[in-house]
């Protein structure tokens, strides 16, 4: 998968946590987002990119 595509995939998975019909769903859909923000984070600094730093996961709720 591309960075794109991360991206892409990072996006939807929070819009369905936002839209999520159960608290469960949303969790599921936020840790799911989390991991591929580390994938994110982990890609950019291997880079060297400054933007790394805003890619931390956000802790499920």
């Amino acid at each position: 998968m591309d960075l794109n595509q991360l991206y892409q995939r990072h996006q939807i998975l929070l819009m369905r946590a936002s839209s999520a019909s159960s608290n469960n769903a949303c969790r599921n859909h936020k840790s799911e987002a989390a991991g591929i923000a580390r994938r994110i984070e982990a890609f950019q600094n291997a880079l060297g990119a400054l933007a790394a730093q805003s890619w931390r996961p956000e802790m499920a709720r």
